[in-house]
């Protein structure tokens, strides 16, 4: 099956979204979500390390700057919809990657994406912007302006 590249956008958008969701508002709509799919693991939840890589100044050589913890999970939705989804989150959070990796299957479905679950990635959305506005505005308190005084002496 081909997909176009705003498929593949799309996806990549919503499953950034669900990955930093807060796990509340994840669990909140999935009770909204009915009736709750049928699903079966294809890769049941686990927990391990993955090695982050950096580059000096964006363009330099690669080097390894860590290790970060990620959850992670695959499931396939039952039939009629029979979707498959993954969910990829940092930190020790079983339940965060299961509902990610049922809510990008959900999502595949046009019509859910387009109805119901719109709302939900509007607000994720809309919280992780503001999350991003506190911090930044958390970062401009602290900050620091160093000038150079020219003392009037040669």
């Amino acid at each position: 099956m081909a997909t176009s590249d705003s498929a593949v956008t799309d996806r990549s958008r919503w499953m950034a979204l669900l990955s930093q969701a807060d796990p509340a508002d994840l669990e909140e709509a999935w009770r909204d979500v009915a009736p709750p799919p049928s699903y079966r693991w294809l890769r049941p939840v686990e927990t391990g390390l993955v090695m982050l890589r950096g580059r000096a100044g964006g363009t330099g050589q690669p080097f390894n700057l860590g290790e970060m913890t990620v959850t992670r999970a695959a499931v396939m939705l039952e039939a009629p919809r029979a979707g498959v989804g993954f969910g990829y989150v940092a930190g020790r959070a079983p339940r965060h990657a299961e509902l990610a990796a049922l809510f990008d299957a959900l999502l595949q479905d046009d019509t859910i994406r387009t109805g119901p679950l719109a709302r939900l990635l509007a607000t994720i959305e809309q919280a992780g912007s503001q999350r991003r506005g506190h911090r930044a505005a958390d970062v401009a308190a602290t900050r620091v302006d160093f000038t150079t005084m020219v003392r009037g002496d040669d």
